[in-house]
């Protein structure tokens, strides 16, 4: 089933058009890079952890391989096989654990830790598998109760050198605390950094969305604005002036019947030409007379035969040649402030004649509308189409095209409106 042209009309005011939504993928989407940064911290930490359990590994083989060259079959040699045999195994188990601070991963550390110090106290040359331990108790426990962990392994790493020196070697009670200050300095701070950048990445996503949001909102608003002056321009006074003429037409029927027909044909005129801008409206937004490439200058033209009639003439006046053809907007904006000037004059003017100028320079174009009607004080409240929608249409319209309206009146000597556009550079589409 169609739609009618009020029906398609109410439709397009309560659902703003598609394409004035802010353009949300201009730049790079804050989310996708959020999520970006963080798979480039995952990766880094996952290298970070391949590097220090195969170091392990290496730690731990390289050692037992000392013990067994320079120690050979001897009575604790067993315990040692099985103590490292049980140490690597032990190690494997803990990814299947996952990073997170459980029951069974503490259980899991405190195994780990207790097999290495016997490891230790049977054959001290495994005490420098204690770097790769380091990394392993900063990353599953609490700050405190990681530097503490890392101290007491660092204790009997140093105890362990010290029973292999034979005497206390500065290098021994130097380098092992050395070495764990420097591992533990280096991942705290890789962590403060990875909790600086999620903290960062978390607020620019929700400052993304927020921006969003707000330019969906002014973007509605805005399509909102357009579309009311739309139908101001368009719909609202052709009913306007098609109220006007039956009215008067109604008062004439009996003492002027040709009068009263006059103004009934120029009625149904004015509703055919405003049901083409209501259709017009409803397909693109575009004025009909400058549809079909029509230019403004007959645009114009058309617009002043069609509101002249018995009670108000309405004469076109053109001075110069644009350089460039004109802009889409600011043809469609100068006709629409023609119209509604005309609009004011003649439900507020009482004007006889009315012309409209438009003047092309080098650097703008300048529409003026006069009448010879009643006049107006401009600064005064009462003034005529102050508390309307006309004015205000057409600053908001000027506005966008970095124009100017001015209106010079006074009682008794009629009215200029007029409205200057900058052509310098291009106009900005409507938001």
């Amino acid at each position: 089933m169609r739609h009618t042209t009020d029906d398609a009309a109410r439709d397009a005011v309560r659902h703003p058009a598609p394409d004035v939504e802010p353009a949300k993928d201009a730049g790079p989407n804050a989310e996708d890079a959020g999520r970006h940064a963080q798979g480039a911290g995952r990766d880094a930490r996952t290298t970070l952890t391949v590097v220090m359990h195969t170091a392990f590994f290496v730690l731990l083989g390289a050692s037992l391989a000392r013990y067994l060259a320079r120690h050979g079959p001897e009575p604790r040699t067993p315990w040692v096989l099985a103590l490292s045999v049980l140490l690597a195994a032990l190690y494997v188990l803990g990814p299947a654990l996952g990073a997170r601070l459980t029951a069974r991963r503490l259980i899991w550390l405190g195994a780990v830790v207790a097999t290495w110090a016997a490891l230790v106290a049977l054959a001290p040359s495994f005490a420098w598998c204690a770097v790769p331990l380091f990394y392993t108790g900063l990353r599953t426990l609490p700050p405190r109760a990681a530097v503490t962990l890392v101290a007491l392994l660092t204790a009997l790493v140093v105890a362990a050198q010290l029973e292999l020196a034979g005497w206390a070697d500065p290098n021994v009670l130097l380098a092992p605390p050395a070495v764990a200050a420097i591992a533990t300095a280096v991942f705290v701070t890789m962590e403060r950094q990875s909790a600086r950048q999620r903290a960062l990445i978390d607020d620019l996503v929700r400052t993304r969305r927020v921006l969003a949001a707000t330019e969906r909102r002014e973007g509605m608003l805005a399509e909102r604005e357009r579309l009311a002056r739309e139908i101001h321009d368009t719909v609202a006074q052709g009913l306007s002036s098609q109220r006007m003429l039956l009215q008067a037409a109604d008062r004439l029927w009996e003492t002027a019947p040709e009068t009263a027909r006059s103004h009934v044909r120029t009625a149904a005129s004015v509703a055919e030409h405003n049901l083409a801008e209501a259709r017009r409206f409803v397909h693109d937004l575009a004025p009909a007379d400058l549809a079909g490439g029509t230019g403004l200058r007959d645009a114009l033209a058309a617009l002043a035969a069609r509101e002249s009639d018995a009670a108000l003439t309405v004469r076109l006046h053109t001075e110069g040649t644009p350089a460039a053809p004109l802009p889409a907007l600011v043809e469609s904006a100068v006709l629409r402030i023609a119209q509604g000037a005309l609009a004011n004059v003649r439900e507020h003017a009482a004007a006889g004649t009315a012309t409209i100028t438009l003047t092309c320079l080098d650097d703008q174009i300048v529409l003026d509308v006069a009448d010879d009607g009643r006049g107006f004080a401009p600064d005064t409240a009462g003034a005529p189409g102050i508390r309307g929608h006309g004015l205000p249409a057409m600053r908001a319209r000027l506005r966008q095209l970095g124009g100017t309206l001015t209106i010079e009146s006074a009682p008794g000597e009629g009215t200029v409106l007029s409205a200057a556009i900058p052509l310098t550079s291009p106009p900005a589409e409507p938001q």
